[in-house]
């Protein structure tokens, strides 16, 4: 199937995204305007400071988790694109909805390992939870098809090819995942975030 890949209305929202990625990062690490501490998502600091669960997307470790993550918004700008995307906001409503509902699978997570007093003590930043819901909400609209997303309609219908495509960038994602200094919890809850979002 053919795909005109030549700049769309829907683009905005791709280009938008990458380059409020890559002013952050201008700011915290070529700059230093902003201390990434006072950005990423810390656990224990989320009740008293909750602009974390926003900023932590947008912030990223280094160069390299950058450009994998912008690499990603390209990867799912290509599955949106040949799924027929017909919505300006889809991309910006998904990524805002899935930020606090990664987040709150995340915060059930400690919640359940507190309760056998276990406090886990760690920090998550980047984009990849994004993408990893992404994933898992395209793959799921590429086995089923998807015709309404939040009551508007978007009208993805299934799509053979680009299911073989996801199923097997998700298992090397998964792979990837269990890396050192890549965050499986982060990238696990977003995937989960993202099949969520494609059954409601």
């Amino acid at each position: 199937m053919a795909i005109n890949n030549s700049i769309s209305k829907y683009d905005w929202q791709f280009i938008l995204s990458a380059s409020l990625l890559t002013f952050v990062f201008i700011l915290t690490d070529l700059i230093g305007v902003f201390n990434k501490e006072f950005l990423y998502f810390v656990p224990s600091f989320i009740s008293d400071q909750p602009y974390r669960i926003f900023t932590s997307i947008l912030t990223h470790a280094d160069l390299n988790h950058l450009l994998s993550n912008l690499g990603g918004i390209i990867i799912t700008r290509y599955f949106l694109m040949r799924l027929g995307i017909k919505r300006r906001f889809f991309y910006l409503k998904f990524i805002l909805i899935c930020s606090f509902l990664n987040f709150l699978i995340i915060w059930v997570y400690e919640k359940i390992l507190s309760y056998f007093n276990i406090y886990p003590n760690y920090a998550a930043l980047g984009f990849s939870g994004i993408i990893y819901a992404l994933f898992g909400f395209l793959l799921l609209t590429s086995f089923y098809g998807k015709k309404y997303f939040l009551g508007k309609e978007i009208g993805f219908k299934s799509n053979y090819e680009l299911q073989k495509m996801l199923k097997t960038i998700s298992l090397i994602g998964l792979i990837f995942s269990f890396f050192p200094g890549v965050s499986l919890l982060g990238h696990s809850s977003g995937f989960i975030a993202g099949c969520f979002l494609f059954l409601i």
